[in-house]
């Protein structure tokens, strides 16, 4: 398998056995505001170092962990961001210096980055379930680096899927060259045997799509394409219509069914020739049969899971008008993570934070 290399690995593939376990202190509670739940799950809140945070959560949470959503920083080069996007931090460059040495003075922003996170995605490895999945939000700086990385750390076979969520739904009319309006999700599994996604709920629109223009007893019906590109022999034959028309498959395509399994159909009121009964055969896929939810996909367009500008007016209704964090993420894209998770109980770890939308 490929492998990536930077300057620096070789001090950090193993950095995450060289970090102290410390002991989280408990420094404040906070009640939930009238009218809203307590917090009977023991959600936490914790500040300080994630890769050492990361480490005293082990013993506890080792191979435990349902979903892993994380934001780390974009290496964009942007040094006036709340947080340092350059990773030119004081406290970044400290420990460099401490972990990669004199090399460390050498490195480029890359490096560095690379070097920032491998020791975290290794401990994120070990907090992971065999069933569960990490989901990391990055754009087209790192992607690339950040795709070799994680098929080292979690094993290419795990890989899911590359989500391209569109965060801006107008184009940037300052862009140098190609407005930039999409970021990335790459996922992995811990264990892609164990791991499954759930169903996503059809959308009001989606379940209009469903009609009933015969009366069917059975409610709700969408017409399906008998059609199919993939060769089957016994796909081969000529359905007559009610009006007598004649139907054979498209070129180069072939029924979906044979003779038989149409017949049955047929009879059973499954068939239909539009309106007017002149129309190409067609499928009657009923609504109540329909498996419950839809597949997920690896487009998620602003409708789906919300846009920057949605992030940045649910902020300013936290801090009073006021936007503390460039580009937050919305809280739709997070529900749309944590649905695929499947499991309402599920252990759930942030930790980059960001602007806290998980």
């Amino acid at each position: 398998m490929p492998t990536l290399h930077w300057v620096g690995k070789d001090k950090v593939v193993n950095h995450h056995h060289e970090v102290p376990f410390r002991v989280l202190d408990k420094v404040a509670t906070f009640r939930a505001p009238e009218g809203l739940p307590e917090n009977s799950t023991d959600n936490r809140i914790i500040h300080g170092d994630n890769l050492e945070a990361l480490k005293s959560l082990l013993p506890e949470f080792e191979g435990r962990v349902k979903c892993i959503y994380i934001d780390p920083p974009y290496n964009t080069g942007n040094e006036g961001w709340v947080y340092n996007d350059a990773v030119n931090d004081p406290k970044m460059k400290r420990w460099l210096g401490q972990v990669v040495g004199k090399e460390g003075e050498d490195l480029s922003r890359h490096d560095k980055w690379l070097c920032m996170m491998y020791p975290r995605l290794k401990m994120l490895h070990r907090l992971l379930a065999d069933d569960g999945a990490i989901f990391v939000s990055i754009d087209d700086v790192e992607v690339a680096n950040l795709r070799l990385v994680l098929d080292e750390v979690f094993g290419s076979v795990n890989f899911i899927a590359n989500i391209v969520w569109q965060k801006r739904y107008v184009s940037n009319v300052t862009a140098k060259f190609l407005s930039d309006m999409h970021d990335h999700m790459l996922v992995y599994a811990k264990k892609v045997t164990d791991f499954s996604v759930a169903k996503i709920p059809r959308t009001n629109d989606q379940e209009a799509d469903y009609k009933n223009p015969d009366s069917d007893p059975r409610g709700p019906w969408r017409a399906q394409d008998l059609s199919a590109s993939k060769p089957y022999a016994a796909g081969i034959f000529t359905i007559t219509g009610p009006n007598g028309n004649v139907f054979n498959p498209p070129p180069r395509r072939y029924w979906r069914m044979n003779s038989q399994q149409y017949e049955e159909w047929l009879i059973d009121g499954r068939i239909t020739f539009g309106k007017t009964g002149s129309g190409r055969p067609m499928l009657k896929r009923f609504l109540a049969e329909a498996q419950v939810g839809l597949t997920p996909h690896t487009w998620w367009t602003h409708e789906f899971a919300g846009h920057n500008k949605e992030s940045t007016l649910e902020l300013k209704k936290i801090f009073g008008g006021e936007s503390p964090f460039d580009t937050p993420k919305p809280l739709r894209l997070l529900r749309r993570v944590l649905e695929l998770a499947d499991d309402p109980n599920a252990i759930v770890l942030d930790s980059f934070s960001g602007s806290g939308t998980t």
